[in-house]
């Protein structure tokens, strides 16, 4: 991708943030199942996609604003700004 198409909140990230455990921390203490994992580039935070049955990572977007997230899902290298709708791969 273009440094130029690639949004300001991607682009100042100092560095990535990678999960402490392969676990959507909220569908754990809820008993719930998730599909694929997403982390949280502000606060570190690992929670389930879209896909899952719950999806908290864009649930933690619209109640906090953090705007960027990883995948969590190994071999996967891209980041995603709510926000500004980008992807970038890296």
């Amino acid at each position: 991708m273009e440094n130029d198409q690639i949004c300001d909140h991607i682009k100042n990230l100092k560095a990535l943030k990678t999960p402490e455990e392969l676990v959507c921390e909220t569908c754990v203490k809820i008993g719930s199942d998730w599909v694929h994992l997403r982390t949280c580039q502000t606060c570190g935070v690992t929670l389930c996609c879209d896909d899952s049955p719950n999806a908290h990572m864009t649930k933690h977007y619209h109640s906090i604003g953090h705007p960027v997230i990883s995948s969590a899902v190994l071999g996967e290298r891209w980041l995603w700004c709510y926000k500004d709708e980008v992807f970038s791969e890296y």
